[in-house]
Formats: structure tokens, C-alpha cells, sequence
């Protein structure tokens, strides 16, 4: 089995490397989205395992691509997000699993395993919190913060973790005015006006650390 480790962190790749290999798998690395594209183009993998928090482009947008451009590439999510936070957004993307990087190292390798036989891992978290979509689904009822973009999401959670506009964009690697430009848009999108209504919301959602 060939796996993929794309995560900004060298320590982190190099644990879970060792985990891997441990159990006779074959791994390589991948520091940044780009970099995963690139090598996915390049070399046939059995799985790639992708963070979310990555430098420039998000885990979410790679996914995306990952999926339009190697749709039967199973790609399982590796996070320090919880379920609540991204993964239904993530399944919807194309994933085959989410994790969070607190797991032990035994039940990665068991979701791996079951991704690589059945396709796709849905842990009972994640059955739940679908089963909660697919209800508000079906009254016709949707969170606010669903209809943001994934980016406007990911600058939403920025802002209610108390980052300010020029420590998002240089953590996300975009321009201040960008930024500002996704702040203005999703403010409106959620019908608000300032950063702590935002942020009142987002924590009672669950939906920041």
C-alpha cells in the first residue's frame, strides 16, 4: 500500500510515517497542498491522507481538486478539527473518512485498511451529525454558516478565533484585501455586522476551538 502524507507539520509527517511504515506500508510526503497535486499527477497512490490547515490553499480546496481530477483516489481526512467543525463539509467534498489526529494509532490503521476494502469509513460521530443534516435537509431548514463557501468558512473561524484581518491573510497566504473582501461577504451572507456576533454565533455552533 502506497500512502500519501500531506500535513505542513515535518514532525507530524514523520510520526505518522512511522506509524505507517510500521505496519508495512509504503509512504511518502507532501508539505503543501501544491506539492500533493503535483506528486498525486506524478505517482499512483492507494490513498492519500490530507490535513486541512494547510499553507496557501486550504485541505478542503485540495480535496476538491483531488476528487475532479483522481475521483476514484480515496483521500481520508487527518485533523486536529473536530467532526463538528468540518467534516460534513469534507464527505460532501469526496473524502473517505475523517479523523482527528488525537486518534490512536491502531484505528488509523484500521480506517485505512476499511477505506482501502469498502471505499469510504463513516464513524458513528459522523453518521450522527449526517443524519442531522439530512433532517434539517428535509424541513427545508439550513444553518447559517452553511451556506458559506468553503474559504468564507475557513476566514469565519479565523476571525472568531480572534485573529485579526492581517493575521489571517498571512496565515491563509492572501491579501489583506481579500480578506476583507470574504469578512464584508460572509458577514452578509449570515446577516450580521460585526466580528462578536460573529463570533457569539460560531462558538455556540461548536464550530471553534
Amino acid at each position: 500500500m502506497k500512502i500519501l502524507i500531506v500535513d505542513d507539520h515535518p514532525l507530524v509527517r514523520k510520526g505518522i510515517c512511522h506509524t505507517l511504515s510500521s505496519f508495512g506500508a509504503e509512504t511518502d510526503e507532501a508539505a503543501s497542498g501544491v506539492e500533493a497535486l503535483t506528486k498525486v499527477a506524478e505517482i499512483a497512490y492507494d490513498l492519500v491522507l490530507l490535513d486541512i490547515s494547510l499553507p496557501g490553499r486550504s485541505g478542503l480546496e485540495i480535496l476538491s481538486q483531488l476528487k475532479k481530477e483522481h475521483p476514484r483516489l480515496p483521500v481520508l481526512i487527518l485533523t486536529i478539527h473536530s467532526e463538528k467543525q468540518y467534516a460534513i463539509r469534507a464527505m460532501k467534498a469526496g473524502a473517505a473518512g475523517y479523523l482527528t489526529k488525537d486518534c490512536e494509532p491502531e484505528k488509523l490503521i484500521q480506517v485505512i485498511e476499511h477505506i482501502v476494502e469498502n471505499g469510504r469509513y463513516l464513524s458513528k460521530k459522523i453518521m450522527e451529525i449526517m443524519a442531522d443534516d439530512l433532517t434539517c435537509f428535509v424541513s427545508q431548514k439550513q444553518f447559517r454558516h452553511e451556506q458559506l463557501s468553503d474559504r468564507e468558512f475557513q476566514v469565519a473561524r479565523l476571525i472568531a478565533s480572534g485573529r485579526t484581518v492581517g493575521q489571517i491573510a498571512e496565515a491563509i497566504n492572501l491579501s489583506v484585501n481579500t480578506v476583507s473582501t470574504y469578512r464584508t461577504r460572509l458577514l452578509s451572507k449570515l446577516n450580521m455586522k460585526t466580528n462578536a456576533e460573529l463570533t457569539a454565533y460560531m462558538v455556540r455552533k461548536g464550530l471553534v476551538e
